[in-house]
């Protein structure tokens, strides 16, 4: 039988004919007494957090995937044939000069293998670079000590095979067993392990903008300037992946420049902000008495802007102790060095 609603009534809490029931339980109230039943707040009730939706990694061959690697196929197969033809037709000519052309095909294989190697290996250690920033900046903005213990131990582990860093790296080993916050864990590492790379790519970065500095501001011709820009900045970048541990081969390189590329673009804007624009101001008079004096100066500093953007990406942890250099601080000495006509 059901029961008819109560009115509403006041009643005291500590009043004896007050029963407290619980949702959906039945409680006696034959002595005309007061069931007071607890009832879910429309609020909280069915407003669980929903899950995120996962995002299912994209699967499938893109067009562009699809094309490179039936070209590379078609070319190889093409290559295998035109091997395979030269060593017959040399064979039917000449027992000895087959063996010849089979030994030189043998050889081209072999050297073939070893490139495909290098690039795989220069690949995996970029790979292994980006891997390690993005931990390390990840362990610096959530300061886990455990996470920077093992982002340092991975550092430590790149440069293992590095004698000069024996030292740096015994450093770092007699903090392994204390008790330090994520950041500051990073600080150590960087100050024991990256100062003296730090050095190195910054004098790198320094004397690649001053030989750009000079030889376009005495260069006849503009296309001299712009290939011989182009070149320092291809083996600056190269030089500073070989800094810090990369090492990229060809395909490595492509990747490193693509990626040195994108943080211009990204920071470009920053970059000029920092040192670029106040380098240019301090050397107007220059680029009034020659015009070959300003265009030194201003590929110079843009090939230190190169080389700056080439460290950010090749450095394994991010800058957590001191501040990135700036272009000022690399290319401060381009007035001196860039001789006048």
């Amino acid at each position: 039988m059901t029961q008819a609603p109560r009115r509403p009534a006041a009643f005291r809490l500590n009043d004896p004919s007050v029963v407290l029931g619980a949702q959906n339980e039945e409680v006696s109230t034959s002595r005309g007494g007061v069931v007071l039943t607890p009832q879910p707040d429309a609020f909280e009730a069915g407003l669980e957090p929903a899950a995120a939706p996962v995002e299912k990694p994209r699967r499938g061959v893109t067009l562009g995937g699809l094309f490179w690697s039936a070209l590379g196929g078609l070319i190889s197969l093409a290559l295998g044939l035109w091997a395979t033809r030269v060593v017959e037709e040399t064979f039917s000519r000449a027992d000895w000069l087959g063996w010849l052309a089979l030994a030189l095909a043998a050889l081209a294989a072999l050297a073939g293998l070893a490139i495909v190697a290098r690039e795989i290996a220069g690949l995996m250690r970029l790979n292994r670079i980006e891997h390690l920033r993005a931990a390390a900046d990840q362990t610096h903005s959530s300061d886990d000590p455990t996470q920077a213990k093992k982002v340092v131990a991975d550092v430590v582990a790149l440069y293992a095979a590095r004698p000069e860093t024996a030292r740096a790296r015994a450093a770092v080993a007699t903090h392994d067993d204390e008790i330090i916050d994520g950041s500051d864990r990073l600080r150590i590492a960087e100050r024991e392990l990256l100062e003296a790379l730090d050095r190195e790519a910054t004098r790198a970065i320094a004397s690649a903008a001053k030989r750009v500095s000079v030889v376009t501001a005495v260069s006849p011709r503009a296309i001299v300037d712009l290939g011989f820009v182009l070149v320092e900045s291809m083996r600056l970048i190269g030089r500073i992946g070989a800094i810090y541990g990369g090492r990229p081969g060809t395909l490595g390189f492509l990747k490193l420049a693509r990626h040195v590329g994108a943080h211009l673009a990204v920071t470009g804007g920053m970059g000029v902000g920092d040192g670029l624009i106040e380098q240019m101001l301090g050397h107007g008079l220059a680029a009034k008495l020659s015009a070959r004096l300003g265009e030194g100066v201003l590929n110079g500093l843009l090939t230190a802007r190169v080389g700056l953007a080439a460290m950010a990406v090749c450095r394994p942890l991010p800058f957590v102790e001191r501040k990135a250099p700036t272009v000022r601080e690399v290319a401060g000495n381009l007035f001196e060095a860039a001789p006048q006509r």
